[in-house]
């Protein structure tokens, strides 16, 4: 989600949509090569996947598509039988003398009478089997709907828990992963449905085509040729279609975001606080009115376009109808044989024109597919480079538990720079952390302190330099190995909308339902205050997105998360700004009993306040990156340096005495 609103301050300055595609004959043979293949490789795929939601459903959408392909053929056959029957029996009643001729049908000998109702009865099983097979495609389409949608939604969420932070930190990202979901609601079955339907009318348009050649080859010839323009042009705007959807992605993401700024509960205070309401709607509007105006250029000129070369179309089976009924005048057909050579020459236009729009159609849901493809494609990083060190680090290394872990931690001139930035985050990092040593990382903001807490988890890896646990690399230890080992909290802990026991016990997925567990890590993190106010104790709600939810502060929430990270009996502890929304009295009552919580752990925490941490076993100073001073708290007073000089500056905010600071100090001060 977006933090920040820029390019929402006046209108919009969005650039127009990608260009429709290459406009020479040879990059549109070329692109026409590239469809064709790309199609060739997605239809498996796709077919694969909704094969995977439901195999029986996905037979029954094949089967009653593929066999209603043969009924348009019977059904104009029985009719011409019919009409001629009909004729025939007319014929027969107005000479009353004459004698009806016998029809012989099989086994059976009928008069004209005889065969009208048999072929009407032929011609009802007809329509009810139609109708039958229609209503199972129905039934299996809906029904593979919101399977095919699970199946896939639950392939984007395993494939997104595995991909590494770095991901979820680039806003294209986003972008990707909104236009996969989207996708995946629809496009998948259409396109498997489409590939039914085209075999379906392949079969129908053969069946026909048959009919309509014994008639003229030329009435074929333009048949087949009539709808070919419509296609054309239907591809053209499908991949403006698409094409605006990219474009569009991040508007509809920011438009999004200004909806939950306005109607979910986290904003919903500062919003009114500062009367931001309108302000929000207002920038909504602006945004929809870009989209609106993008789109309505787009939809009315490709169905006013669609409707021109469909006129085409129409014009052809007009001359068609004209030219069959001229030869049924002149006895060269008869009623009959007008039905069913009007009822062919239909159906093999209206077939063709399926066929290609068909195709078209699933190109343009290939387009889409992509996004699709191209997510469950995007590389796991860390979360799978392992793969390649796992049986050599396990080879050479014991097995990586609690059972088997000092606890060391080294960080060997360690530099990190972020995807995309121009300046590291941390630079030529050097330090040890002894088993069971409490270290305090302290340092202003940007310093590099939370980065250092990503490093440890590997949710980054060091682009220079190395971290070691216990002489292992981190990069030879599969990380859901190592964040077995860890527990923590960070600066941005989640607050669940779950009960209470639950958004503790997620600290330890193994335990969650151990309530004796869940009551001493909630003990721990001071969380066990909280019971009284807590209508059905650990099992209360909590949050109010959903019925009997109950809302806790900052501070309470806080304690809950410490809870979570106290939840896993791990031998790492990292705590990022454990004590940031706790008030003075649980913040010193919370840090009095860390060194008893963290015994025989080894425990990094980071905290702007200076006042506290004195009480950790070791201060790392971190200032632009670098590590810039380290000791107890005693010897970094007494060196007089930076941690000195902010220790003082915040300790004299306490007190009201004034501080004379050095003048770098007191200039960083004042900017």
């Amino acid at each position: 989600m977006e933090g920040r609103l820029s390019g929402l301050s006046g209108d919009p300055d969005i650039p127009d949509p990608e260009p429709e595609g290459p406009t020479d004959l040879r990059g549109r043979l070329a692109a026409g090569r590239n469809a064709v293949r790309s199609l060739g490789s997605t239809i498996p795929r796709v077919i694969g996947l909704v094969w995977a939601a439901s195999r029986v459903l996905t037979i029954g959408l094949a089967a009653a598509t593929i066999l209603a392909g043969i009924v348009p053929a019977i059904t104009a056959l029985i009719a011409k039988l019919l009409i001629d029957a009909v004729v025939r029996a007319i014929a027969a009643n107005a000479n009353a003398g004459a004698v009806a001729p016998a029809v012989a049908f099989g086994p059976l000998t009928l008069d004209p009478v005889g065969e009208v109702v048999l072929l009407a009865a032929a011609q009802f099983l007809v329509y009810a089997v139609s109708s039958f097979l229609s209503t199972l495609r129905n039934v299996c389409q809906q029904l593979l709907q919101e399977r095919v949608t699970n199946t896939i939604q639950l392939q984007i969420m395993e494939h997104a828990a595995k991909l590494d932070l770095a991901f979820f930190e680039d806003s294209t990202s986003y972008d990707l992963l909104r236009r996969a979901q989207q996708g995946a609601s629809s496009r998948p079955l259409f396109m498997v449905s489409g590939v039914f339907g085209l075999i379906q009318t392949a079969i129908a348009f053969v069946s026909m085509i048959v009919l309509l050649i014994t008639l003229s080859p030329l009435l074929a010839i333009a048949a087949l040729i009539a709808p070919i323009p419509g296609f054309i042009a239907d591809t053209r705007y499908g991949w403006r279609g698409y094409s605006f959807a990219r474009w569009a992605s991040p508007l509809r993401r920011r438009m999004d975001y200004l909806t939950t700024l306005v109607t979910t509960d986290t904003y919903a205070k500062e919003v009114k606080l500062f009367g931001l309401g309108s302000y929000f709607i207002d920038r909504f509007r602006q945004l929809s009115r870009v989209y609106q105006d993008r789109q309505r250029g787009l939809v009315v000129t490709r169905y006013f376009v669609g409707f021109v070369w469909s006129s085409i179309t129409t014009l052809v089976g007009s001359l068609t109808y004209l030219y069959v009924a001229l030869e049924a005048i002149a006895g060269r057909l008869t009623l009959g044989a007008l039905t069913l050579f009007t009822q062919a020459a239909s159906s093999v236009q209206s077939s063709v024109q399926g066929l290609l729009s068909g195709a078209g159609s699933m190109y343009e849901n290939n387009l889409y597919l992509n996004d699709l493809f191209e997510l469950l494609a995007t590389p796991v990083g860390i979360e799978g480079a392992e793969a390649a060190h796992r049986l050599e680090a396990r080879s050479h290394h014991p097995a990586l538990d609690p059972a088997h872990i000092g606890g060391e931690l080294v960080f060997d001139a360690v530099t990190f720079r972020y995807p995309g930035r121009d300046e590291d985050a941390l630079s030529e990092v050097s330090f040890r952390i002894a088993p069971g040593e409490t270290i305090a990382v302290v340092g202003r903001n940007g310093a590099g302190k939370s980065t250092l807490i990503k490093l440890v988890t590997r949710l980054y890896d060091p682009t220079g330099g190395r971290i070691l646990l216990d002489d292992v690399d981190l990069r030879d230890i599969e990380p859901a190995v190592l964040r077995r080992l860890i527990g923590g909290m960070f600066q941005d802990y989640v607050t669940y909308q779950a009960s209470a026991a639950e958004n503790i016990g997620l600290g330890e997925l193994t335990r969650i339902e151990d309530r004796a567990a869940v009551e001493d890590a909630a003990r721990k993190g001071g969380a066990d205050s909280l019971l009284d106010r807590l209508p059905d104790g650990w099992d209360t709600p909590l949050g109010k997105w959903f019925d009997g939810g109950v809302e806790l502060s900052g501070g309470e929430w806080q304690k809950i998360a410490l809870g979570r990270a106290f939840m896993r009996d791990a031998r790492i502890l990292l705590l990022d700004e454990p004590t940031s929304a706790l008030d003075a009295q649980a913040e010193f009552e919370l840090f009095a009993r860390l060194r008893s919580l963290a015994r025989g752990r080894t425990a990094i925490y980071i905290s702007h306040r200076f006042s506290t941490v004195r009480q950790a076993d070791r201060i790392l100073f971190l200032e632009h990156g670098r590590l810039v001073e380290q000791g107890t708290h005693e010897e970094l007073m007494a060196l007089g340096g930076r941690y000195a000089q902010l220790f003082t500056l915040q300790a004299a905010a306490y007190t009201g005495q004034p501080v004379e600071l050095p003048d770098e100090v007191e200039a960083e001060v004042g900017a």
